[in-house]
């Protein structure tokens, strides 16, 4: 029961900005040897889906084209994607939770569409 659904570790590679599954040490390699992680100070260092989506919002608030290509590089098209939507999502509870609102009201609220 170890072998986990091919479904399910094709989700846990998107939380993982080098395709690493969760509890892997080291990324995959095409010649299926480890490839080592780099060094500990070095200038490049990975960043997961959560990071690159705060990055590539808050870029996008500040109108920041720079900072959005760079927070768009991290991680893969779709992994962002999942990233702003959790981010979406949780923003949009928090707000509900803050007003006193139901989220739907919430998010169509922040939208500009008419309550329904």
């Amino acid at each position: 029961m170890s072998e986990r659904h091919p479904v399910l570790r094709r989700i846990g590679r998107l939380f993982q900005p080098d395709g690493r599954e969760p509890g892997e040490t080291e990324p995959p390699s095409t010649s299926g040897k480890a490839v080592p992680r780099q060094a500990a100070g070095s200038e490049h260092r990975t960043h997961n889906i959560f990071e690159a989506a705060a990055a590539y919002v808050t870029a996008s608030i500040d109108d920041d084209q720079e900072q959005q290509d760079e927070a768009a590089g991290w991680v893969q098209p779709e992994a962002l994607c999942f990233g702003i939507n959790e981010l979406a999502c949780r923003a949009v509870i928090a707000l509900a939770r803050e007003r006193d609102e139901s989220p739907r009201d919430v998010a169509r609220t922040l939208l500009g569409l008419p309550a329904v």
